[in-house]
């Protein structure tokens, strides 16, 4: 049988091996140069941007940070790490949840408020830079189709 691939895997289990690592690869290749130009518009890290966007889309009645973990796939330590930055840097407030124990509850800040209306061009722009020219839209939409598949 000729293989269809340009690999010549002797285990086809290799194949999702090669998935894996070259997912690792293309994020920590491409992360860099994506949360330099956040940066420069004064966002530390690009979950922020997910996380604002989550919160902001909760509405006005918030977001538990149980539910937001959930969304983003982020451990508990990590959420909490970013939750606090974004909440030193003015963007989110944190509430206890009453008769939750340690459960916290977030909002936008009012300074918070439209902040992805600036954020979005230049994460769209970093975005566009790194792949518009690798990908066409319809290989774009395929790719994410199967990458969507991957979660758990």
């Amino acid at each position: 049988m000729v293989s269809q691939t340009p690999f010549d895997d002797d285990d086809p289990r290799i194949a999702h091996n090669r998935v894996w690592f070259n997912l690792a690869r293309i994020q920590r290749s491409i992360a860099p140069r994506i949360a330099r130009a956040l940066e420069a518009i004064g966002i530390e890290d690009p979950i922020w941007y997910e996380i604002l966007l989550e919160v902001e889309r909760a509405g006005p009645g918030g977001l538990r940070m149980a539910e937001l973990e959930g969304r983003l796939f982020l451990p508990q330590y990590a959420l909490s790490r970013h939750v606090s930055r974004l909440s030193a840097a003015g963007f989110l407030r944190s509430d206890p949840r009453p008769g939750s124990g340690r459960a916290r509850q977030l909002y936008l800040t009012p300074e918070a408020m439209g902040l992805h209306d600036r954020i979005w061009p230049a994460y769209m722009e970093a975005i566009q830079t790194e792949f518009a020219h690798r990908l066409t839209v319809d290989e774009a939409y395929d790719l994410s189709r199967l990458l969507i598949r991957l979660y758990p």
